[in-house]
């Protein structure tokens, strides 16, 4: 991940209240592009934490789903 800098602007109403954030396109794909990666360690560290399972390779996996399709 690289540093991510953003510049918001922040959307006031009438009492200065804030309604809501405008980023730019680019500002925008870097945040959700950052969301998307800290997605990834938070699976990759779910599925270390889970390494003491049983699993069942991929080709067995595969087999045995073919088996159970009706014909």
């Amino acid at each position: 991940m690289s540093a991510l800098f953003i510049n918001p602007r922040f959307v006031k109403d009438e009492k200065g209240r804030d309604l809501g954030v405008f980023l730019t396109k680019s500002e925008f794909d870097k945040l959700l592009e950052e969301l998307e990666d800290l997605e990834d360690i938070k699976s990759y560290d779910e599925a270390k934490n889970r390494a003491d399972e049983e699993y069942v390779p991929y080709e067995q996996a595969l087999a045995e789903i073919k088996q159970r399709r009706p014909k």
